[in-house]
C-alpha cells in the first residue's frame, strides 16, 4: 500500500510538472475507483492532452463525482466547467449545455474564486453568440476583476483576450488589437499555464487572420509552433496549431514545407477528433489545386466535405479548372445567398465567384461580387482585403473591355501582393494584368508580366499556372510521358547520379516532396527503379 500511494503522490507530481505521458503510464491501469479526486484529475488531463478524449471526458466525469463526494463543490464546478468546455469543443452542445448549468449551480455560492472567473467567460461567450454584445462585454470586464483580486494570471489573460476580440468585432480594431498585443506578451514569456497557453494561441491567431492582419498571425503562429516543440508529441494543439502554420506557409510560397506540414496536421487531428480535421483537408486541397494536383485536391476537399467542412470556394475553382464552370458557378451562388460566411472566408468566396462568373460569362454576378468585396476593403482597412477587391474589379473591368480602368487596378493590386510578400496572388494578378496590357497593344509590358509570373510559378512548384503562363507565352513545351516540369527537373538529377537528399537540397523542397516526385515518374514512365528511370532519361536526351 505504501508503494501504491507513493506512485499516486508522483503522478500528481509529474502532472504538476507537464509530465503528461509519465501522468498516464502511471495511473492508466489503476482501478479508477481506488482513485481519490486529485488522481482522477491527473489521469483526465493527461488523457486530453494525449488526444484520447472520449477516455479524459469519462474519467473527468469521475473526477467531478469524486470532488462532489468529497465535499468539494468549488472543484467540482471547475471540472464541471471543463466538461462542458470539452463537449463544446467537439459540438456535442446539450451535453455542453447541462454540464454548464451543473457548473453555476456548484460555484453560485462560493466564494469568490478562479473558477467562477473561468465559468464567466463560458457565460460571456453565450452572450456574443446571442449578439448580446454590451453583455458580454460587461463579463469580460467582470473576469477580469475576478482574475486580478483572485491572483490568477490565466484568468486574467483569458479575459483580456475575450475583451479584445469583442472590442475588435464592434468595429473598434486598434483598441482591440491593442488588448491582443499585450496578452500575447504574457503568452509568449511562458506566465500561463499550458493549457490556458494553448487556447489564447488558437483564439489569437485566427481573429488576427480573420482581420488579414498576416504579420501578427505569422509571429504568434511561429511562436505556437515553438511551443508545441516543446509539448509531448501528439497533443491536440500540435494539430490545431500546424493548419493555421500550412496556410501561412502556403501564403508565404513555401508550398514543400507547407504539403509535408499538411499531412502532419492530418493525421494529428484525425487522432485528437475527426470533425476538427476537415479543416486540415481543406488547407491540404487549396495547396494541391493551386500547384495542378486536381486528383489529389479533389480527394482532400471531399474528405473534408465527408467530415463536416464546407469545400468551398475550393471546391468550386477545382471545378473550374476540370472545366466545369456552370457547377463552380451553381456552387458559389448558393454558397453567397447562404450569408453564413463573414470576415476573411467570406471575402474568398466572392473573390472565387468573381473568378468563375468571368469564365463563364456571367459579368453581373461578377459585379455584383466586386461590390462587395470593394466595401469589405472599405470598411476594414486591410491591405489584403484592398489586393483582393483591387484584383475582382479589376478582372471585371478586363471582361468588360475597360482597359484603362483595368491597368490602374490590376497594377494597384500586383503592388500590394508584392508587398504582402504573397508570390502565388502577385503572379495571379500579373496574368490577369498581361491580359490588361495586350488589350491596350502594350504587348511587350504584357510578355514581361508573364514571365515574371512564370518565375514565381516555377519557384512554387504550381503546375496549373505554368501551364497557363506557357499558353498564354504561346511556348507551351511538350514533355515526354506527360512529366511536369518539376518532375523533369528531378528526372535529369537522378540520372546525374544524385540521391533524394542531394536532389532535396539542390531544389529546396523536403525529401518527402523528392519521394512521391519518383513514385509520380515511375507511374508515368511504365518503370519501377531508380536505374530504369535514369536509363530513360539518357535515351531520351533528357540528361
Amino acid at each position: 500500500m505504501p508503494g501504491n500511494r507513493a506512485g499516486l503522490e508522483q503522478a500528481v507530481t509529474q502532472a504538476n510538472r507537464g509530465g503528461w505521458p509519465e501522468v498516464y503510464e502511471l495511473l492508466r491501469d489503476r482501478d479508477l475507483d481506488s482513485l481519490g479526486p486529485e488522481d482522477l484529475e491527473a489521469l483526465a488531463d493527461a488523457a486530453w492532452w494525449l488526444s484520447r478524449v472520449e477516455e479524459s471526458l469519462a474519467v473527468r466525469r469521475r473526477a467531478h463525482a469524486a470532488y462532489i463526494a468529497a465535499g468539494d463543490t468549488r472543484r467540482a464546478g471547475y471540472h464541471a466547467w471543463m466538461l462542458a468546455t470539452e463537449y463544446g469543443f467537439i459540438g456535442k452542445d446539450a451535453l455542453a449545455s447541462g454540464w454548464l448549468t451543473k457548473a453555476r449551480r456548484h460555484l453560485a455560492d462560493e466564494p469568490e474564486c478562479a473558477e467562477q472567473g473561468f465559468l464567466t467567460f463560458s457565460e460571456a461567450e453565450r452572450a456574443a453568440a446571442a449578439g448580446n454584445h454590451d453583455e458580454a462585454l460587461r463579463l469580460a470586464r467582470r473576469m477580469t476583476d475576478i482574475g486580478v483580486r483572485c491572483g490568477s494570471q490565466d484568468v486574467v489573460a483569458m479575459a483580456r483576450l475575450l475583451e479584445g476580440t469583442l472590442l475588435i468585432n464592434a468595429g473598434e480594431t486598434s483598441t482591440g488589437l491593442a488588448w491582443l498585443d499585450e496578452v500575447m506578451c504574457d503568452v509568449m514569456a511562458g506566465a500561463l499555464s499550458d493549457l490556458v497557453t494553448g487556447w489564447l494561441y488558437c483564439l489569437a491567431v485566427p481573429v488576427c487572420y480573420e482581420l488579414s492582419d498576416i504579420g501578427r498571425a505569422t509571429a504568434w503562429n511561429d511562436a505556437a509552433m515553438a511551443w508545441c516543440a516543446t509539448l509531448p508529441a501528439g497533443t491536440p494543439f500540435h494539430g490545431l496549431c500546424r493548419v493555421h502554420h500550412v496556410e501561412l506557409l502556403g501564403l508565404g510560397g513555401a508550398w514543400d514545407e507547407a504539403g509535408t506540414e499538411a499531412e502532419r496536421a492530418c493525421r494529428e487531428l484525425m487522432n485528437y477528433h475527426p470533425n476538427m480535421a476537415g479543416e486540415s483537408f481543406y488547407v491540404a486541397g487549396e495547396l494541391r489545386r493551386r500547384m495542378g494536383d486536381l486528383a489529389g485536391a479533389e480527394d482532400a476537399f471531399l474528405t473534408a466535405h465527408e467530415l463536416g467542412r464546407d469545400p468551398q470556394p475550393g471546391l468550386a475553382l477545382l471545378r473550374l479548372a476540370q472545366g466545369r464552370g456552370e457547377a463552380a458557378a451553381t456552387a458559389l451562388a448558393s454558397c453567397v445567398a447562404g450569408g453564413d460566411w463573414h470576415g476573411l472566408a467570406r471575402a474568398r468566396l466572392l473573390a472565387a465567384q468573381v473568378e468563375v462568373s468571368v469564365a463563364v460569362g456571367d459579368l453581373d454576378t461578377g459585379r455584383a461580387a466586386a461590390r462587395d468585396l470593394e466595401t469589405m476593403a472599405r470598411e476594414s482597412g486591410a491591405k489584403l482585403l484592398n489586393a483582393v477587391a483591387l484584383e475582382a474589379r479589376g478582372a471585371i473591368a478586363v471582361a468588360d473591355g475597360e482597359v484603362v480602368d483595368a491597368l490602374n487596378r490590376l497594377r494597384r493590386a500586383r503592388t500590394l501582393w508584392l508587398d504582402l510578400e504573397l508570390p502565388y496572388e502577385a503572379a495571379q494578378a500579373r496574368l490577369l494584368l498581361a491580359a490588361a496590357c495586350r488589350a491596350a497593344g502594350d504587348h511587350d509590358t504584357a510578355e514581361l508580366e508573364l514571365r515574371a509570373a512564370r518565375s514565381a510559378f516555377e519557384r512554387l512548384g504550381s503546375v496549373a499556372g505554368l501551364r497557363r503562363v506557357d499558353e498564354l507565352l504561346g511556348t507551351s513545351p511538350q514533355l515526354p510521358s506527360g512529366l511536369t516540369a518539376r518532375q523533369l527537373e528531378v528526372l535529369r538529377l537522378v540520372a546525374e547520379g544524385k540521391s533524394n537528399r542531394d536532389i532535396a537540397a539542390e531544389l529546396v523542397i523536403s525529401t518527402h516532396t523528392v519521394s512521391r516526385h519518383l513514385d509520380n515518374i515511375y507511374t508515368k514512365l511504365g518503370v519501377s527503379t531508380r536505374a530504369a528511370a535514369a536509363a530513360f532519361a539518357h535515351t531520351h536526351d533528357l540528361a
